[in-house]
């Protein structure tokens, strides 16, 4: 029997995949639990547009993506903090910290989860920090720490 599965089912497939599996199991198991759906012909036209739809909505997300790193690729973050002898900053700067800067002085939302410190940043000068916007893009950002 054929079955468009509508959750992952260990050992089975996939959320979206058509399988063929044993009568008994698909009418006993998958259909009552509702982890599958029989593979008629309006259940595979439904399927056939939810990917085009799941498609459309990952490609504008990309974009969307494409578009944040280009502007952030632009930017330089300038944080003030108290430093000791030697340039040494006290404690260091945090994701949080980037996040927030970035927010108050360009006014656009960064995830601090998406920002990826290579190091601790614990020192005045120069630095770039990876932001990770979408599995396929990430774009680089500068911190520029400065001491008060």
């Amino acid at each position: 029997m054929k079955i468009i599965l509508l959750e992952d089912v260990k050992s089975v497939g996939k959320k979206g995949e058509l399988v063929e599996l044993k009568e008994g199991y698909a009418r006993n198991f998958i259909i009552p639990k509702k982890l599958g759906v029989e593979a008629t012909d309006a259940n595979m036209n439904t399927l056939k547009l939810q990917k085009r739809n799941e498609e459309k909505v990952a490609k504008e997300q990309l974009e969307a993506a494409q578009a944040m790193a280009a502007e952030i690729e632009k930017m330089t973050v300038k944080l003030e903090l108290k430093a000791g002898e030697g340039g040494k900053i006290f404690g260091s700067v945090s994701s949080k910290e980037i996040a927030k800067a970035v927010t108050d002085q360009y006014g656009k939302e960064i995830d601090k989860k998406k920002l990826q410190l290579a190091d601790t940043i614990k020192t005045v000068g120069m630095h770039e920090v990876t932001v990770k916007l979408h599995p396929k893009v990430s774009a680089k950002l500068k911190v520029q720490v400065e001491s008060v």
